[in-house]
């Protein structure tokens, strides 16, 4: 864990100082000392690079990772899957779409993004619905559920993408699909913030809970547990989570789906510290992939491209040790 926060800190630090306007270590540190050996003016350039526009990037790329990761922690524990990731549900899928829709529909970009919060938890509403009229394994019936809410947001997403104007509309439904840090101002994070943060530690109060549904269902109830009030608790509470990070950023993936395992890899398998390690690491991985997307090239690449290119060798690179841990 302190090698973890310790990472995260340096991420902090990357993201803050690096970047295309030239800004030295040294006057970073000036700056952030409130040093009078700055210039008013310099000063004032620093304060509205740093506070105006990478402050926000970093504080929305903070709250999406460990969303996300905490997001796909809990979705692996509940379905005892190591493929499970926040879209298994469709609240992706429905996301996607919901974002899409407000985008055509036009008017503030908050409308955008209450569309898209909103028609993810429709999503999984959708796929809970389904587990519930079908009787049989309820895992099982809800993953289906979910498959097929998902399958018909992104055949609804298509049917926007094919009806929005291509010279306007159709280019800002791609760029957000691709993820974007940049959609959130400063005074706008704490309200994303408080919500993050509480589901977060919501999940962490029902950490032992977890661990026992991870045994299975018999195991859970010879326990005494509720199983299926726990169950739809934390699938509630994971999905309010990844609505969230779709709703500040679009859609990012790959944070949900290996962030988890490399957490697991260092901390072992106990729900309560493994989402709170998860959180820190997705947090940090997504601050490295903004870092590249703003710095590798003359202009800004979305942040989605950036976390699945790191994430494709990372989960490569680490796979042998999680196959360990399957078996």
């Amino acid at each position: 864990m302190p090698l973890l926060l310790a990472l995260l800190a340096a991420m902090v630090m990357l993201e803050m100082s690096w970047g295309h306007y030239p800004l030295s270590w040294l006057q970073f540190w000036q700056w952030l000392r409130g040093s009078p050996l700055l210039s008013p003016g310099k000063a004032m350039q620093i304060h509205l690079l740093m506070v105006e526009i990478r402050l926000p990037r970093l504080s929305v790329a903070i709250l999406v990772g460990a969303a996300l990761a905490a997001s796909g922690t809990v979705f692996q524990a509940v379905f005892r899957n190591p493929l499970a990731a926040p879209d298994i549900l469709g609240v992706m899928a429905g996301s996607a779409f919901g974002g899409a829709l407000g985008i055509i529909l036009g008017g503030p970009w908050w409308t955008m993004q209450v569309a898209a919060f909103i028609f993810g938890l429709i999503a999984v509403a959708m796929a809970y619905l389904i587990a519930r009229h079908f009787p049989g394994q309820p895992t099982l019936m809800l993953v289906i559920g979910g498959i097929l809410a998902g399958a018909l947001f992104t055949a609804l997403l298509s049917l926007v993408k094919y009806a929005a104007d291509p010279y306007q509309q159709l280019p800002s439904i791609v760029f957000w699909l691709m993820g974007s840090l940049s959609n959130v101002p400063l005074r706008q994070i704490p309200y994303f913030a408080l919500p993050v943060f509480v589901g977060i530690a919501l999940l962490m109060l029902q950490g032992h809970r977890l661990d026992a549904l991870s045994l299975g269902d018999e195991e859970a109830h010879s326990l005494g547990l509720p199983v299926r009030q726990i169950r739809l608790l934390v699938i509630v509470l994971a999905t309010l989570l990844a609505a969230m990070a779709v709703m500040m950023a679009g859609m990012i993936g790959w944070i949900g789906l290996i962030i988890p395992h490399l957490a697991r890899l260092m901390l072992g398998p106990g729900n309560r510290r493994l989402l709170l390690g998860s959180s820190i690491l997705g947090a940090a991985y997504l601050l490295l992939a903004d870092a590249l997307a703003r710095n590798l090239f003359s202009v800004d690449v979305p942040v989605g491209v950036f976390a699945e290119l790191l994430g494709v060798p990372a989960f490569l690179l680490v796979l042998r040790q999680i196959r360990k841990a399957w078996v």
